[in-house]
């Protein structure tokens, strides 16, 4: 009993790592230059964080000397050096140096019997603020901050009075500003911590994890592991798998080709294996996407005429009564379509039972015959913004009788029209539902620009730029209103 638990215990455990040991279907590497792009929307939006620092009232007494200090505003944040990197194996690093803040407040200051109001422009020097958070993949499989370290330093205050005491105040300024720069130094770092882990988590919110992509197939873009962070890179390994929406853990096994970056040039990359692909055609043609009937009006009049004189005898044989019936061709894919890739592109493989019924009003349809389609299709890639999209155009073409080799020689004559008809009604279909494109993992306001696709035997890599279509903070705030589609 013993033997056989262990056995147990030792088989899950084994089945376990060969379901993490599964590679990727999708791959995103943000390079130093998207790091770059990166940086001046992270400057303006720290700057809009830091002036909204509130400050309390400050109240006083120095000898004759009784204050109040209220209205602090923090005006303008001057960088003299700013930087955005990686840190390896934890996440991403801002470093402020040397810069500094102008801010003003607010003075009511009385002096024996002179009481003097009105506003004070100051200035913090030597402000250095060294930020570092860490990246992690959650328990939804969503990329987040789970840690923020935060170290802030103001290394002096001045402050220029104005009013009628004006110049009579400045040894006063050494009390104010001292109190000020305590202030803020406690203040800093409590800001940009709730930057952070709020309004950088939401936005990284905006990303889809499991999301529809159409009524028929949804997607899975739940990080597989932590993220990969180098000095140079930060790279992402999702799941990318579809599935169907009726039957959510009906899905395929990932034996794919594990997706490899290698490139460092452009802002971002994007690695699809064949995974990606073949796991959409197996969401779709379990979702029973893959079946047609060409009938009436979609049935080519030349191609119906062909179909009636192939099947004369047949149909004279079963019922002469039915000769004027209409015909149709019921088409359903018998297997999911299989995607290769190779570096001269991407090709689909596709088979498919077609059967030619005749149908006679107000009785069920009679079979006439059956035969095996197999089609190639030639698939290309493309991007705009942030959504892929796949246009297939057909490269071959075969049919083959299911019910004799006689049957097989009596179609060569239907070869041609049937692949007309194919790129004609059932290839257009195809790139009707792929048009649309699938959006990538990527966050709201953010975007694919200057894009290039490269094919590798067993997947693709599309290296870009990335373009901003919204400030840092429109991106994290958002709007309540907007739904995330796939």
């Amino acid at each position: 009993m013993t033997a056989l638990l262990l056995s147990f215990v030792f088989l899950m455990s084994l089945l376990a790592k060969m379901e993490a040991a599964q590679p990727a279907g999708c791959k995103i590497r943000i390079t130093n230059k998207g790091l770059e792009k990166l940086k001046s929307e992270t400057e303006k939006f720290v700057e809009e964080e830091l002036c909204n620092i509130s400050m309390p009232e400050m109240m006083g007494k120095e000898g004759r000397f009784q204050y109040t200090i209220k209205d602090v505003k923090i005006t303008e944040l001057i960088l003299a050096h700013a930087d955005l990197k990686f840190i390896p194996d934890v996440g991403l690093l801002f470093d402020i140096q040397n810069s500094s803040i102008s801010l003003s407040f607010h003075r009511q200051i009385l002096y024996w019997f002179f009481y003097d109001t009105g506003n004070i422009n100051a200035s913090a020097d030597g402000v250095n603020i060294n930020t570092a958070v860490s990246l992690i993949r959650d328990h939804e499989g969503r990329l987040k901050i789970n840690n923020i370290t935060c170290n802030a330093k103001i290394n002096r205050m001045r402050a220029k009075f104005s009013g009628t005491l004006g110049k009579v105040y400045d040894f006063v300024a050494r009390f104010l500003t001292t109190g000020m720069r305590f202030y803020l130094n406690q203040r800093i770092c409590p800001a940009l911590n709730h930057a952070a882990l709020v309004h950088v988590n939401s936005l990284l919110e905006t990303i889809p994890v499991r999301t529809e992509v159409d009524s028929y197939i949804g997607i899975d873009y739940s990080l597989i592991e932590d993220p990969v962070v180098t000095a140079q890179s930060l790279d992402m390994h999702f799941r990318g798998m579809f599935f169907d929406l009726s039957r959510q853990n009906l899905t395929m096994a990932n034996y794919a080709v594990d997706p490899v970056i290698r490139e460092y040039d452009r802002m971002v990359y994007l690695a699809l294996s064949e995974f990606f692909f073949d796991s959409g055609m197996f969401a779709y043609y379990t979702a029973g996407v893959f079946q047609m009937d060409i009938v009436d009006e979609k049935m080519p009049k030349d191609l119906e005429m062909l179909l009636r004189t192939t099947y004369f005898g047949t149909i004279m044989i079963t019922n002469p009564a039915l000769m004027d019936a209409p015909l149709a061709l019921r088409l359903a894919v018998n297997s999911p379509p299989k995607t290769t890739i190779k570096t001269s592109g991407a090709t689909v493989f596709m088979t498919a039972i077609v059967k030619v019924m005749i149908l006679p009003p107000g009785q069920p349809a009679v079979q006439l015959s059956s035969m095996t389609m197999e089609a190639k299709f030639n698939a290309k890639v493309s991007m705009k913004g942030k959504r892929l999209a796949v246009h297939a155009d057909l490269r071959r073409f075969k049919i083959f009788s299911n019910q004799s080799a006689l049957e097989s020689l009596a179609l060569i004559p239907l070869q041609a029209p049937l692949k007309t008809m194919l790129q004609m009604s059932v290839v257009p279909l195809i790139n009707n539902w792929t048009k649309r494109g699938v959006r990538i993992p990527l966050a709201d306001g953010m975007d694919f620009v200057e894009e290039v696709v490269e094919y590798h035997n067993g997947f693709i890599v599309i290296g870009a730029n990335l373009h901003f279509s919204k400030g840092l903070r429109e991106m994290m705030l958002g709007d309540t209103n907007t739904t995330t589609t796939a």
